[in-house]
């Protein structure tokens, strides 16, 4: 089974920045696609970022020119840079990945337990 484990939120003013982290653990093969998701009180759980295993990314249009997906392939980790934070940024933040694993090569996808970030006006 795969871990994934998201760090970095926490509460900053609007205008302000934030960088979350997610790194994942376990016996993996290969990671495939690393997501950024959010759940804001009240809504449905929303895409907010993604990138392939080559580096392709893409975002949300209400986030799109203010954060900046990145992974680090090597060390099995996703970052969300996120700058000019507004309120209706206010969310838990998951991780997502998906790819293969163990001695069989067998597909997962897992979600990590969320980390909360809170943008005040």
């Amino acid at each position: 089974q795969v871990q994934l484990v998201e760090s970095g939120g926490g509460m900053v003013q609007a205008g302000g920045s934030l960088r979350l982290s997610c790194v994942a653990s376990g016996s993996i093969f290969t990671i495939n696609l690393m997501n950024w998701y959010r759940q804001a009180p009240g809504k449905q759980r929303e895409l907010v970022a993604d990138i392939t295993n080559g580096g392709s990314t893409d975002y949300a249009d209400s986030v799109k020119g203010r954060f900046t997906i990145s992974r680090d392939r090597g060390a099995n980790s996703v970052y969300l840079q996120m700058n000019s934070l507004k309120p209706e940024d206010t969310a838990v933040y998951y991780c997502h990945a998906n790819g293969r694993e163990g001695k069989n090569y067998e597909w997962f996808e897992d979600w990590g337990q969320g980390t909360l970030v809170t943008v005040s006006s």
